[in-house]
């Protein structure tokens, strides 16, 4: 069982930047590949960001390639979102997850899931 906790999120303007955190509970978080999704209102849920165990792989989703980074603190259980140049179409909840499956830019290959955070870029 992982519980996460994502933190961070909040209005800006387009151009701007934000990191969210997300907090893992549990002494095997470092066993675990993790990834950010994001959902805009009327949308399905999409893949942002996926980073593994070890950290020394990333995966990131086109729109974001170049602007947004992903990276991990085993020491610490947390995973983050650093994000740059942000755009309007940016705007959604932002959640993180913990990996358990096949293919990590699909939601089903996660089965824990945090409570997301919101993130409004305005024009």
């Amino acid at each position: 069982q992982v519980l996460l906790v994502e933190s961070g999120g909040g209005l800006v303007q387009a151009g701007g930047s934000l990191r969210l955190s997300c907090l893992a509970s549990g002494r095997t978080f470092n066993s675990y590949g993790m990834g950010w999704f994001r959902q805009a209102p009327g949308k399905e849920r999409e893949f942002v960001a996926h980073i593994t165990w070890s950290g020394g792989s990333t995966y990131y989703a086109d729109s974001v390639k170049g602007r947004f980074t992903i990276s991990r603190e085993n020491a610490k259980n947390t995973v983050y979102l650093q994000m740059n140049s942000l755009k309007p179409e940016d705007t959604a909840v932002y959640y993180c997850a913990a990996f358990t499956g096949v293919n990590v830019r699909s939601p089903a290959g996660y089965d824990y899931w945090g409570q997301g955070t919101q993130v409004t870029v305005s024009s």
